[in-house]
């Protein structure tokens, strides 16, 4: 067993660097032996794959990742963790732990030094205030990455993967069908981390596809489009068209029938093509 799963050894190393948990930085550590395990073996690594490690906390999911890809860099935005890191992850000659913001970095610089041509996926138990930020990033990013394999919260993880259309679905499920193919791969229990969450995870994967499922000449129009139908989930998805995109209920109106759309439509009845055929419709109306 991974000993960085055992929760007395886990405080005695933090206690020794005189760490505390952060609620800011929405800091929980895994304590659940088989879950890093697993999420190591699922995200794709191998001795041929290297992998990007956002918020590796105490180093337990490093640990795993380490064992199975031939090289692992960690981004920890807390500087406190650093000494912890050296201590929990000197064992591993093949990690790299760089302190900074994920959000921040030059994501693109950072893959090209430090893995050149080889294939790359990203791994990572994520804070649940920075999971459709971290994850838009890299997606937007185009980074050239196989896969991204995250934890997040449980909620979060099925309004990511619903599929468009359905009733679940949301602007971060349309964003996410479009450059990838997502999987809800497990469930943790909120059990599985210290101090333990008041809500349950599950891990996901989002594999990167080559081309969008739909073609659309302007991508950040797309987005708009995606992010106004759904800005008033309430209303009728023409009400929320006109105040999100600022245009005129007719031009609305027209544009819907124009795309085969009903006027009392939802956004979340909307599929990616029912998307793409709204957004060239405003295209062409401009």
């Amino acid at each position: 067993m991974n000993k960085l799963t055992d929760i007395t050894y886990v405080k005695s190393v933090l206690s020794r660097h005189g760490f505390t948990f952060s609620k800011a930085l929405g800091q929980n550590f895994l304590i659940n032996p088989s879950v890093c395990p697993k999420m190591a073996e699922l995200c794709g690594c191998s001795d041929r794959v290297g992998v990007i490690e956002i918020g590796p906390g105490a180093g337990v999911l490093t640990n795993e990742l380490a064992k199975q890809a031939y090289k692992v860099v960690a981004i920890e935005l807390d500087k406190r963790l650093l000494p912890v890191l050296d201590e929990t992850l000197s064992g591993h000659k093949n990690v790299k732990v760089i302190n900074g913001d994920a959000m921040k970095l030059d994501l693109h610089k950072l893959i090209h030094d430090e893995f050149g041509d080889s294939e790359v996926v990203i791994c990572a138990n994520l804070p649940y205030y920075i999971t459709s930020p971290v994850i838009m990033r890299i997606l937007e990013e185009k980074l050239p990455i196989r896969s991204l394999t995250v934890m997040v919260q449980k909620e979060a993880a099925d309004r990511i993967c619903a599929q468009p259309g359905t009733r679940q679905s949301g602007a971060i499920s349309a964003a996410v069908h479009y450059y990838s193919e997502p999987e809800l791969l497990f469930k943790v229990s909120a059990g599985s981390f210290m101090p333990a969450p008041k809500v349950d995870s599950a891990v996901i994967k989002l594999d990167i596809l080559r081309e969008p499922p739909v073609k659309v000449k302007d991508e950040r129009l797309f987005f708009r489009v995606v992010k106004a139908a759904f800005s008033q989930r309430r209303k009728t998805l023409s009400n929320s068209l006109s105040s999100g995109m600022k245009l005129p209920k007719q031009q609305i109106t027209e544009i819907l029938e124009k795309a085969g759309i009903r006027q009392n439509a939802r956004a979340e009845e909307m599929t990616m093509q029912d998307f793409a055929a709204i957004t060239g419709c405003i295209s062409e109306s401009e």
